[in-house]
Order: C-alpha cells, then structure tokens, then sequence
C-alpha cells in the first residue's frame, strides 16, 4: 500500500474525525520545524508527512480510494488489473486526481488563522526565514498560546472553560467500587463543516475507596464551535448520606444507641458491612459517653492501596433512665461502692 496514512497519525483504520482531529493536533505541534530548531530536517520530513496523513484521512473521498487502492491509486497510478471503482468514460481504467496541499495551508486552516503564514521552504514555497514562517507571528507567539501566554498577533483556538458535574454515589458504590454509565449530548462539526448533534455513553469506572471531590475527566467533549477547542468535561464524584455509617477520610463511624446496663455489665454489636457481611463485635469494657470501638480494617478501601482499609469505629449513644426508684439508688449505691 505504500506509505501507511494510519500509522504516521498513530490511529487505527476506524478511527473517526475527532480522533483524526485530536492526532493532528497533538503531532503537528510536536514535529512543527519552529519547535524543532536543532532537528529541523526531521521534523519537516515528519511535518509534512502528519499534514499529508490527515489531509487524505480527514477527506471522506480521499480516505475511501486510498482505503481501497493505497497510497498509488490515490496519486494517481493505475489501480491493480481487476479493481473496480476507477473508471473512464470508454469503460477503461483511468486516474484519481489528487493534489499534495502545503503543510502550511492545512495547518493554518486547521488551527483557525485568518491568512496562511509564509511557505514552508523545502516543503514548497519560498521560506520567510530560517524556521519557514514568519518570526513574530509565529515562533514564540504561537506556541506560547500553548503553554497559556499567547503572545501579540496569535489567533491560536482558546479552550473553552471546563464542564463540571456532580456525579452522586453511594458509600456502597465507593466502598465496592463500581461502573455508571453516563449519556451526553453535545454539538459537533463533521468532516465538511456541518453542525450536528451526537449521542454518546460514557462509562465513568468508581474505584474502592474514591473520595467526595474526585474528578474524572473527559478531555474535549464539550461542544464544538468554530474558534474554540471543545471544553473538558469533568465528573466531580458527590456521596450520599448512608442510614448506618458516616464516612470520615478512610474510616467508618457508626453509633449504637445501647442502656446503661448494657454500657456498664457488656455490650454485643451487630453490624451488616457495606459490602453485605454479619459483624459480631462482642465489648466487654465498661462504656463511657466518649468510648470507642475500634475495628481494624473493616473501614473504607484506601484508593492507592485497594488491598487495605481503614478501620471501623464503633460510638456509642448509652440512654439514662429517667428516674430511679428509693430502693434502686440504695442498691446502685451498695453495689458500686463495693470493693
């Protein structure tokens, strides 16, 4: 087939416009010749071939005849003796018309400039100086937009702000960790520049452990709009209050409401875990208003290691009485002044 157009972008043969989008976008501005100085030679050669991959992928026409005939019928060349779908007027064979464009022009029209910059030198063109675009409207300017200082005259796409969500989980999902699948709408632009909207599923993977105030991020899948890369769209995980426990970093709290005979003679917990377990915690201590139980490793999965947890720990609630009888204060008197 020649030279592989899907290999150079780093894609896969099914890959669809946004994926050609976002592998131009992020080749063309590591090879561009201004951000290779001391490799200028390779990084043309690699510049010009990016530029001629997505040039053909991007156009649905040209994408179909080189997936059909490769890189030489695409040019031009016969296609092999029995193919189908390059025909001339007298039934024979004749030739697609394809014409290589500057890197230069593919590349200002993709990043939204107003007028092409100067040639690219060997790639065509007369070079405006040593770099192949014009100092001070391109070198620092540009790519100073690309690290958030765009400089004088750079027309660079900004970002849009990010989207954020509020995505509700309960303590069952953060503690076993689960997989919520999530439909969006958004607006994009296909291959030739028409508005449309798209449905899609994202699936969004809880781990054990996760925290209220974690992100997940989906880069670029806000709406397209001419001048502006689509906006991240950002999940921000939320917890919803639990009837049992509350949550206190890696830790599980619980309270048990329990009497004061029960504080004083023993006390047996009965727990269902979260993850669906019978725990039996028998307390032999005498239990005070500020007591605490404290189960080792039957709290919350610690997220940077899943294998371990934090711990559970027990409260307590001990209900007075409210009122004693003559007989009962002598008898509580006589028992717990005993030696």
């Amino acid at each position: 087939m020649g030279v592989d157009y899907y290999k150079i972008l780093q894609v896969d043969r099914n890959a669809k416009d946004e994926d050609l989008k976002k592998a131009y976008r992020k080749l063309a501005m590591k090879w561009h010749p201004d951000k290779n100085p001391n490799n200028k030679k390779e990084a043309e050669a690699k510049f010009k071939q990016i530029s001629e991959a997505y040039d053909v992928l991007s156009d649905p026409q040209k994408r179909a005849v080189y997936d059909q005939y490769g890189e030489e019928g695409l040019k031009g060349q016969m296609p092999p003796p029995g193919a189908g779908g390059f025909h001339g007027g007298d039934g024979g064979p004749t030739m697609f018309g394809f014409n290589t464009r500057s890197p230069d022009d593919i590349f200002s029209e993709f990043f939204g400039f107003s007028s092409p910059f100067g040639g690219m030198g060997d790639m065509g063109g007369s070079r405006a100086g040593a770099s192949g675009f014009p100092r001070g409207m391109f070198g620092e300017d540009i790519f100073g937009s690309f690290r958030g200082g765009a400089g004088e005259g750079s027309t660079m796409h900004r970002k849009g702000p990010p989207i954020e969500r509020t995505l509700p989980c309960s303590l069952e999902d953060l503690y076993k960790g689960t997989t919520k699948k999530m439909k969006i709408s958004r607006d994009v632009t296909d291959s030739i520049g028409r508005p449309t909207t798209v449905e899609e599923i994202l699936t969004i993977e809880i781990k054990p452990g996760w925290k209220k105030g974690t992100k997940i991020t989906f880069p670029e899948k806000g709406n397209e709009q001419r001048g502006v890369i689509p906006s991240d769209l950002v999940f921000i995980i939320d917890e919803k209050p639990h009837s049992v426990f509350k949550r206190d970093g890696n830790d599980l709290i619980v309270t048990q409401k329990i009497s004061l005979v029960e504080a004083l003679t023993g006390y047996t917990a009965l727990l269902t875990t979260l993850d669906g377990r019978n725990l039996t915690v028998p307390i032999n201590n005498i239990i005070s208003p500020s007591y605490e139980e404290v189960v080792k490793g039957e709290g919350m999965p610690i997220p940077k290691e899943p294998s371990r947890k934090g711990n559970l720990r027990i409260k307590f609630n001990i209900k007075f009485p409210t009122k004693l009888t003559t007989e009962q204060k002598t008898g509580l008197k006589r028992l717990l002044s005993s030696p």
